[in-house]
């Protein structure tokens, strides 16, 4: 019988906030949230951004003043507001209005004239120009005649035409919640990331551990851009041309393997599978399709999926302006005559562009037993990952057929699992929805002959980067979360970025809203359809708790499902107990540099088995060769 990818955690941090515990969601659908789940959202995020601290049951502000929950709601709202989600690139990144640069200006001999200049005889270079003439000026200088044309190159700035990005909560630093010296930001932000869902999941990692051999869990997580930020593949790069020294670390840390070796080396202690698959802006559903398959097979009983992406760098924002991707102030001013940057991503609607953003997510799978087993959380399960390439292209970046296959294939498979009146009246959408002309052309088109085919009409549709903008790799990740959230609480986040849908936008039997939307029932099924530059197509499909639940239930039986909720329980307090102390400050990162090393002479070893301390069960070193009937 195959196993269930069961998922017991999830966590991980956008511009939206904190993923665990639905406070990303929360933020989303703010106005729509009852007054006490507004409170606790806005709190945790004036914790998380330096406004805010908790002393004493009460709640002293950044001016030192101790206030109620109310007082400070009516303080702090607004700003908290204004400095989450999409907004205006902030200084801690770099000045949009002074973008550094370097012109180049000719120099030289022409009819007119001739350069001469003095420079200190230790500066001249190794090897002399040949258009150099030298001559003593002083026992220190030498002086330079240019004997023909050169160039130099000045610094300068420049003012940046995208101006707007997903970037984490303003005054939130993952930096300084740990020891991230050297780190790259992307690093930093998958060893938060990866703790704030190991911390969530309410289980203490070290008894996970006495339930698993060593290589029955997974790791699977990958950075589409790597890490180019100063210390990574960007100050390797750059070095020598600013006249500095390429440090031991920039190599090696700007890998995009590295955010999955951060993951297993300092926040799980991984001895298992591992991997970084890369697929574009679908990356985060390759790398769970990896997980999911290892869970069925039965090749790992957990999966520990991320992906996580630091991209706000001038370098990065000009790379995908130039291909005409970003959307600029100029793109924006043509659109509605003014300009709103917090409006800048605008799926399905008349929009110019998508929004670059940083973001890391995380999810931990289980198998359905031991899930059970261990009394984890429930909050969903992943019933499939659909994914398929364009085949023969005229452009790379161009749409392809890819995303039918998946996202058909997709539809198909639910509903031979729970039939068409669930497909049709509980199940939706998390599009890919990147904001740009082309996609909301091409995936309504594709949303809605799929939706033809299976007898859809109505079918909803939300897209998350409307309030976090394009994460690229963790994107999907960015979708999982929310959809948890959607789960939860039972609220579909409108595009309230956009008025309405563009003219060209296919949607007879789609269903899209410009407003949150209270669903009228619970729903069964979430598409997470990903749509990767280059052909990296993907469609995941995630069971809702409760379909979930009513799936072990058949399977295992009530008995087993009562024992499960006894457990459960002191799961769930464990979970709150750390929901709690973040929203007071504690963040409980873990990060184990250097901590928990095992010796090679601790190792037990014989020809069947192979024991490691710390974990419960051994290595099985007796399975049969899978082609051994070849040779009988």
């Amino acid at each position: 019988m195959t196993n269930l990818p069961v998922i017991v955690s999830f966590g991980g941090y956008n511009a939206a906030g904190r993923s665990s515990f639905h406070q990303a969601y929360q933020r989303m659908v703010l106005e729509s949230l009852s007054l006490k789940k507004q409170e606790e959202t806005i709190l945790g995020l004036a914790v998380m951004m330096g406004r805010l601290s908790v002393q004493n049951d009460g709640f002293i502000t950044a001016q030192g003043k101790q206030d109620s929950a109310v007082e400070v709601l009516n303080q702090l709202s607004q700003e908290i507001r204004d400095n989450t989600l999409i907004r205006p690139i902030g200084s801690e990144f770099f000045d949009v209005n002074r973008v550094p640069k370097r012109e180049k200006i000719p120099l030289g001999n022409t009819e007119y004239h001739s350069l001469q200049f003095l420079l200190t005889k230790r500066k001249l270079p190794t090897e002399l120009p040949k258009y150099w003439k030298i001559s003593d000026a002083s026992e220190r200088y030498a002086r330079i005649d240019l004997s023909s044309a050169a160039d130099i190159y000045v610094d300068s700035h420049t003012v940046s035409s995208v101006q707007s990005a997903g970037q984490l909560p303003q005054g939130f630093d993952p930096a300084s919640m740990y020891n991230s010296r050297f780190h790259p930001r992307a690093l930093q932000l998958a060893i938060i990331g990866a703790s704030d869902a190991v911390n969530a999941s309410g289980l203490d990692w070290d008894v996970v551990l006495q339930h698993v051999a060593p290589d029955q869990i997974s790791s699977y997580s990958s950075s589409v851009m790597s890490q180019l930020d100063g210390a990574g593949y960007g100050g390797l790069l750059q070095a020598r041309l600013n006249g500095e020294r390429i440090s031991t670390k920039q190599l090696p840390l700007g890998m995009g393997s590295m955010v999955s070796d951060f993951v297993n080396a300092y926040v799980i202690g991984n001895l298992g599978s591992t991997g970084s698959i890369s697929g574009a802006c679908a990356s985060f559903l390759y790398n769970l399709n990896a997980g999911i398959e290892d869970i069925r097979s039965g090749r790992s009983r957990i999966a520990v999926i991320s992906s996580s992406e630091a991209p706000i760098l001038p370098e990065v924002i000009e790379g995908y302006n130039a291909m005409g991707a970003l959307a600029t102030v100029d793109k924006l001013k043509r659109l509605d005559g003014g300009f709103d940057l917090r409006r800048s991503s605008r799926p399905f609607g008349d929009n110019c562009g998508f929004v670059i953003a940083e973001s890391t997510q995380h999810i931990v799978l289980m198998d359905d037993e031991l899930a059970l087993a261990l009394g984890a959380q429930i909050h969903g399960s992943v019933a499939d990952v659909f994914i398929n390439a364009d085949g023969y292209k005229k452009s790379i970046s161009a749409p392809g057929p890819g995303n039918y296959l998946t996202l058909a294939k997709a539809v198909a498979s639910m509903r031979s699992l729970l039939g068409d009146e669930a497909l049709m009246k509980r199940s939706f959408i998390q599009a890919h929805g990147s904001s740009t002309p082309q996609n909301r052309v091409t995936e309504s088109r594709i949303l809605d002959r799929v939706a033809e085919t299976f007898g859809i009409s109505s079918w909803p549709i939300t897209a998350v980067k409307a309030f976090v903008g394009h994460s690229l790799g963790p994107a999907s990740g960015d979708q999982l979360v929310n959809s948890l959230g959607i789960f939860n609480q039972g609220i579909l986040p409108g595009i309230k970025t956009i008025d309405s849908i563009a003219e060209d936008v296919e949607a007879e039997r789609l269903s899209f809203a410009c407003h949150d939307r209270q669903l009228d029932h619970p729903m069964d099924v979430v598409f997470l359809n990903s749509k990767g530059f280059g052909g990296n197509n993907a469609t995941a499909s995630v069971l809702s708790p409760q379909m979930t639940t009513k799936m072990l239930t058949k399977r295992h039986g009530e008995r087993a499902m009562s024992n499960y909720k006894d457990k459960l329980e002191a799961t769930q307090e464990q979970a709150n107990g750390y929901h709690e102390s973040y929203l007071r400050g504690d963040y409980r990162v873990k990060y184990h540099f250097g901590e928990q090393m095992l010796a090679e002479d601790q190792i037990e070893l014989d020809d069947e088995h192979i024991q490691l301390p710390k974990y419960g069960k051994a290595i099985d070193l007796s399975d049969k060769n899978p082609y051994s009937d070849m040779l009988d």
